[in-house]
């Protein structure tokens, strides 16, 4: 899954010499949570919300309306900004952004073309997005989850089953992450299977392999 096809494309941006009540309103009238910060097209920084929270003045400042105001129109978002700001790829993977993300902590990545131009913005919410369209969740279907021994051609014997039985598959995933040495989880969603089919299906494959679970169509 690359990028490109799941980014926000277009994204609004910001130069250095924005006024930090510019951008503050320019997040609050969009319900932004980050803005690019650019000079001559390219990415220079980044500002968020964040940012612009812990510089604004305390609720208890002692400073009038008028003077707030002023304040917040006369700081510059270069002064507060994330100066060379991590960013992606357009032709990264969705993957890297999640894996960047959560090595940095940080829930949303500019994102450039070839030229070094800001072309998109992919955020948490893409990568949520995106995950739920991979494991074919929103598809619906029943959900075999098995523990198999890593070897070639089980995967296979696996799906020939659910096959016979009349199963078209909307996923198939498999992780090392929670399985000990030696096996993998394989996680497969499929449908058109009936209820008897289901539970024939389930008496089998908890014959000859170890099911860990499934779960069935709402």
């Amino acid at each position: 899954m690359l990028i490109k096809d799941w980014m926000a494309q277009d994204p609004v941006t910001i130069t250095e010499d924005t006024s930090m009540i510019k951008a503050i309103h320019i997040m609050k009238e969009r319900r932004f949570r980050r803005l690019p910060v650019v000079a001559q097209g390219k990415l220079v920084g980044m500002v968020t919300d964040r940012d612009l929270k812990e510089a604004s003045p305390s609720k208890a400042t002692s400073l009038d309306v008028h003077e707030l105001y002023y304040l917040l129109a006369e700081l510059q978002v270069q002064e507060i900004m994330s100066r060379n700001p991590i960013s992606v790829s357009q032709h990264d993977t969705v993957e890297r952004a999640a894996q960047i993300m959560l090595e940095h902590t940080i829930s949303g990545l500019p994102v450039l073309d070839e030229t070094g131009k800001v072309v998109g913005i992919i955020t948490q919410s893409d990568v949520f997005r995106a995950f739920m369209h991979i494991t074919g969740m929103l598809q619906g279907g029943v959900q075999f989850a098995l523990r198999l021994e890593d070897r070639p051609g089980l995967i296979k014997e696996v799906v020939d089953l659910l096959r016979a039985r009349g199963a078209r598959f909307v996923s198939l995933l498999s992780s090392y992450a929670t399985s000990q040495e030696g096996y993998r989880d394989v996680y497969l969603r499929v449908k058109n299977l009936s209820p008897e089919a289901v539970g024939a299906a389930k008496e089998e494959l908890a014959s000859r392999f170890e099911l860990l679970y499934i779960i069935p169509e709402e």
